[in-house]
């Protein structure tokens, strides 16, 4: 269902383009945006044809369909009649209303007939969904929602090195099919308003993919599904683009795929990650294929949840069990499609995220790094960590910064024995000195750094090049008894402070306040004479909120006097 959507949406939108710049002059005070989810679901269920309409195509439209696909019922209820009327006055005036419809005089009387019983049903709508805030409609297969609990409480999972990532996406079939598609395509093939291609564009463009020509009675491109899923894929990954006057175009870059650059491979990867959806089993009857929607998601949260691998056949129960549940025709559906998992399969498959190995169906490292984004994106924690050999020392910092204590120390203690003390120190030092406004980050590398002892001796020597750093490697250094090395100055020692009130500042305010107050106000007095001269990321930011939130309002005065100099430095 979801590329037969696609491509509906795809012949739809220059004709909706040039209605609304119509609308504009001709029906000011209609709502063009409403025209769309009618003029699509006219085009899925009740005619190929985009300028045929009928009398009775239309009263089912508005009386049968509309209600259960609206999402506005209120807005639609105002405007959907009117919106419908203007569109079909459009047609008819642009010469597009097809010969063999009904008169635009019958068809606004239509409109007339039926508008009490749409305005009734949109209301009825409304009153069912006032107060339902508890009663939410279930989702479909793909529903990460009600795993959240299980996928929290997974182990923690570990993701693979970008470079090995970005090496089997190279090796993804489905993304070279989609640029084989592309290329075929060109700089501006035209695409036609009932078929994006003609049979005999659709026979080229199955040679160019490598896909096999159906054997079937009717028009071949209403036989391919596999293509129409590869060119939306095309789209997603932004090689397909749409153009001028009913055209399509190659993007440029499209031909350097495999792309040289890891980073561009993954990019380019994940921006297909969504075409999961496009394995979902597409059957003749639509309420059946939207009873097993999102099966493919189904399919991967299950993995996921299954330590990476499951058994097939119980995988299918499983789902078959789901989607009896989630929908009346749940059971239906899953036998008229006979063997459901077998599109869902072939997909992840061809998008590198699944194998098989006899009947046991396994996620990919791919995979695992594709199931862990569609997770994030759905808003639900997973613990999800690059793997311990591939982490930089900066998301090594940055990662601690989020763990318990424990947890922190067990990541720092697993990465030092990949590497030599000496190594280490270098590698944390260079990340913290990265952002010079992240005080955390430096605080943490200088804390870990300052295990080591004599071996981050070149590291902290290295460090006092740093503005940010050279405090920690004064201090470090002094602390070694390194000869030559500079001692700690009264700046250095402000800069500390500045670093530790940045971290407290960032825990909360009670935390902040608490901080000041366990130093005492004349100290804080006596720090804010000179500490606003030390040319830190946030010492504005400070001075600002020790104004605003110390309970002393002689300190908050000093700490606006400070913050005006600071200003005016």
């Amino acid at each position: 269902m979801t590329d037969r959507i696609e491509v509906a949406a795809t012949e739809l939108r220059p004709l909706l383009e040039e209605f609304i710049m119509w609308a504009r002059v001709n029906a000011p005070g209609s709502d063009p945006e409403l025209v769309g989810p009618a003029a699509l679901w006219h085009r899925l269920a009740f005619s190929q044809d985009l300028g045929t309409w009928k009398r009775a195509d239309l009263r089912n439209l508005l009386l049968d369909r509309m209600p259960k696909v609206v999402e506005d019922p209120d807005a639609a209820a105002d405007g959907m009649l009117p919106a419908v009327d203007a569109y079909l006055t459009f047609l008819s005036q642009t010469g597009r209303l097809a010969e063999g419809s009904d008169s635009l005089a019958d068809l606004q009387a239509e409109l007339d007939d039926v508008e009490d019983e749409f305005v009734d049903l949109m209301e009825d709508l409304l009153e069912d969904s006032e107060g339902d805030d508890d009663d939410e409609e279930a989702g479909d297969l793909g529903d990460f929602e009600p795993f959240a609990d299980e996928l929290a409480e997974l182990d923690t999972i570990r993701l693979r090195p970008d470079s090995e990532l970005a090496a089997a996406a190279r090796a993804v079939p489905l993304v070279a099919k989609a640029r084989d598609l592309a290329l075929w395509v060109g700089s501006g093939r035209r695409v036609g308003e009932d078929t994006l291609l003609t049979d005999a564009e659709v026979e080229e463009a199955l040679v160019a993919v490598g896909l096999p020509r159906p054997e079937t009675d009717g028009p071949v491109a209403e036989a391919v599904p596999q293509l129409w899923n590869v060119w939306n894929l095309a789209v997603d990954l932004e090689f397909l683009e749409p153009g001028d006057a009913n055209t399509v175009a190659v993007q440029d870059d499209t031909s350097e795929w495999p792309f040289d650059d890891d980073e561009d491979v993954l990019d380019a990867w994940m921006l297909g990650l969504h075409s999961v959806d496009y394995g979902d089993p597409e059957l003749a009857d639509d309420d059946l294929t939207m009873a097993l929607a999102g099966l493919t998601r189904g399919v991967l949260v299950r993995l996921l949840l299954g330590g990476g691998s499951r058994d097939i056949d119980e995988l299918a129960q499983e789902l078959a069990e789901a989607a009896a549940d989630l929908d009346e025709l749940g059971s239906d559906a899953w036998e008229a499609a006979g063997d459901p998992l077998a599109s869902a399969i072939d997909w992840l498959t061809g998008y590198g995220m699944v194998e098989t190995d006899g009947r046991t169906l396994s996620l990919t490292p791919l995979g695992t790094e594709g199931v862990v984004h569609l997770v994030d994106d759905a808003d639900i924690e997973v613990d999800a960590r690059p793997a311990i050999e591939s982490m930089s020392a900066h998301e090594l910092l940055a990662l601690s910064a989020e763990l318990p204590e424990d947890e922190a120390d067990a990541e720092f203690a697993a990465w030092m024995r990949l590497r030599e003390p000496e190594k280490a120190a270098e590698e944390l030092l260079e990340a913290a000195a990265e952002d010079e406004s992240d005080a955390l980050i430096r605080v943490q590398a200088a804390s870990v750094v300052g295990t080591l002892g004599q071996a981050a001796i070149p590291a902290w020597q290295a460090a006092l090049k740093q503005p940010s750093l050279r405090p920690y490697a004064a201090t470090h250094l002094s602390q070694l008894e390194i000869e030559g090395a500079p001692e700690p100055t009264q700046d250095d020692t402000h800069w500390l402070i500045l670093d530790m009130w940045t971290i407290s500042a960032g825990l909360g305010r009670s935390e902040f306040v608490s901080s000041l107050q366990d130093i005492g106000p004349d100290m804080v007095n006596s720090l804010l004479e000179v500490i606003w001269k030390i040319p830190h990321a946030h010492v504005e930011e400070l001075l600002d909120l020790i104004s605003q939130v110390h309970p002393d309002k002689q300190v908050g005065k000093a700490a606006r006097r400070a913050l005006f100099k600071a200003r005016s430095a």
